[in-house]
């Protein structure tokens, strides 16, 4: 019931802290008024409806027929009438109570005749006023500040400290609950065998080490990825694409890579978080992962791929700006070979992988390392097979490979869509063509050709897949061989090794395993080549 009062003079600082105490009281009803507890309290009184006005400064009393209190309780104020609602409480249950119940009888007491019958606890909400401009000492009703402080902030404080031990008991039974769970997780080897709150202390080679021990599978369990998804700082932008964008990041002093991926390649994120989560890649060509996190920035969602981070960038980019000797040529295409001999492999047991397919194998998917090898990553559009279940999973994915290094049998729709061999056939085309690459910056007789994408001199920058489809389906061109190639016995190796990955019949090419061991052998034939000279 709210008075029409004059203006009043201002609130003063112990008014607002009695206005606090009276937000807590409203805020203890209406947590008593929303719980179970009053329901589980019989009718053993009338309810009872007090108003009444529990003033700060208090006024002396005046004749004031008009005012809804007996005679002893009337006061001139500037303020608002507050509700005092009786709750009904059994005498048994009211021991916890006993504060607040005496307060409701304090109350009571000065403006009517308490009823024996009957225990109400009542809970008061209270906005304090001024007196008009003459505060008096409390004497009309003999309240006092440390009648106040007993009555009202007592109880209030020993309300908020019993929420306050529930709530920690409560998260001392959680907390316990969790170790329990962690504790028996570990010994199991699930994904949560690695705590968040020990990710502070770990490098990351550390928690790496521990994901390929511990029987998680390739990446980090999903809650320290999350954790160091969560600490990581972005420091400039390193690539951009269709994808996405790549990105220098920090994580507890270390470079990291994050690749952000736009909302129309969420497919592929997810394919290569799938993928990376459920099977063991961690191999020294193939690009490691460390997380994957769904994170939301600038009002937006954010898809993050975090990787190690190589600084020599793209084998793309390290060709135009790099030439190569003989050692360092045959150092990046074994690599490439056996990354993807180790993709193309299927792995038994209960650290296995299934067989996987790249299918968008090129030199801009090629990341060179400081040693000089290279590993392969974007694994988006990557095709796995099981033998065991003889299952062919393709993913959901309706992004194509690049068109400038399509294998004859995508580019005229021949493809065996549900073989996965024919998958594999068609990472070995395009190995071929990156093979092509690297070899023309490879120097021999101090001649080296500039760095070209395949197939530059007959079609355009961006090939359409018409285009693609003349040259290499049609015409039936192929890369073409520099002369000067064949004086040198390497890039003669290497010239009939990518010519055997370009066969027009995709069952008549190279396996990947079978580069990787011709590699080797002309490897090994240029170090015995060294030691006899």
């Amino acid at each position: 019931m709210l008075l029409q009062t004059p203006k009043m003079n201002g609130i003063t600082g112990e008014n607002h802290f009695v206005l606090f105490i009276c937000l807590l009281a409203l805020f203890s009803h209406l947590l008593y008024r929303n719980s179970s507890l009053h329901q589980v309290c019989p009718t053993v009184c009338e309810f009872e409806y007090l108003w009444g006005v529990f003033v700060h400064h208090f006024c002396p009393p005046l004749p004031n027929p008009e005012y809804p209190f007996p005679e002893s309780g009337r006061r001139t104020t500037h303020g608002v009438i507050f509700f005092l609602s009786a709750l009904p409480l059994q005498r048994e249950t009211t021991g916890a109570w006993v504060p607040l119940l005496l307060f409701s009888l304090v109350l009571r007491s000065c403006f009517s005749k308490p009823s024996p019958s009957s225990f109400c606890l009542i809970i008061c909400f209270v906005v304090v006023s001024l007196c008009e401009g003459h505060p008096s000492q409390g004497e009309a009703m003999g309240y006092t500040m440390e009648m106040f402080v007993i009555f009202v902030l007592a109880p209030v404080m020993v309300l908020i400290v019993f929420s306050a031990a529930a709530v920690l008991i409560v998260r001392k039974i959680r907390q316990h609950h969790m170790e329990r769970l962690n504790s028996r997780d570990a010994e199991y080897g699930t994904i949560e065998g690695l705590i968040a709150s020990n990710v502070g202390d770990n490098t990351l080679a550390d928690l790496l080490d521990h994901s390929c021990t511990s029987g998680s599978g390739s990446g980090l369990p999903f809650l320290v990825q999350r954790t160091v998804a969560r600490q990581i700082t972005l420091l400039e932008c390193v690539g951009k694409g269709r994808y996405g964008e790549v990105w220098r990041g920090q994580w507890q002093g270390e470079n990291i890579a994050v690749k952000i991926f736009s909302s129309r390649d969420e497919k592929s994120w997810f394919r290569e978080t799938e993928l990376y989560n459920t099977v063991l890649l961690r191999h020294e060509n193939i690009l490691g992962f460390i997380a994957s996190d769904m994170t939301s920035r600038n009002s937006s969602t954010q898809l993050w791929l975090i990787t190690h981070y190589h600084e020599m960038g793209s084998l793309y980019d390290y060709l135009q700006l790099t030439t190569l000797d003989t050692v360092s040529c045959l150092r990046i295409v074994l690599s490439i070979a056996s990354g993807l001999a180790h993709l193309h492999s299927e792995i038994f047991g209960t650290q296995g992988k299934p067989a996987i397919a790249h299918r968008d194998l090129k030199s801009k998917n090629i990341l060179v390392k400081k040693n000089g090898q290279c590993c392969i990553a974007d694994l988006g559009l990557s095709v796995m097979h099981s033998q065991s279940t003889n299952q062919l999973d393709v993913g959901n994915n309706p992004r194509v490979g690049t068109k400038r290094y399509m294998a004859p049998e995508v580019l005229d729709e021949t493809i065996q869509v549900d073989c996965f061999d024919s998958y594999k056939r068609v990472d070995i085309w395009a190995f071929g063509l990156v093979l092509w690459e690297v070899a023309r910056r490879m120097v021999s007789n101090g001649i080296v050709e500039d760095y070209k994408p395949p197939f530059y001199d007959v079609v355009p920058n961006d090939p359409s897949f018409e285009d693609m489809r003349k040259v290499v389906c049609v015409d039936q061109q192929r890369p073409n061989i520099p002369n000067r190639w064949f004086s040198d016995p390497t890039l003669t190796s290497l010239a009939k090794l990518m010519k055997e990955c370009w066969y027009h019949n995709p069952s008549a090419r190279l396996t990947a395993l079978r580069i990787k061991k011709t590699l080797t052998k002309i490897d090994n034939s240029l170090d015995k080549l060294k030691s006899d000279c």
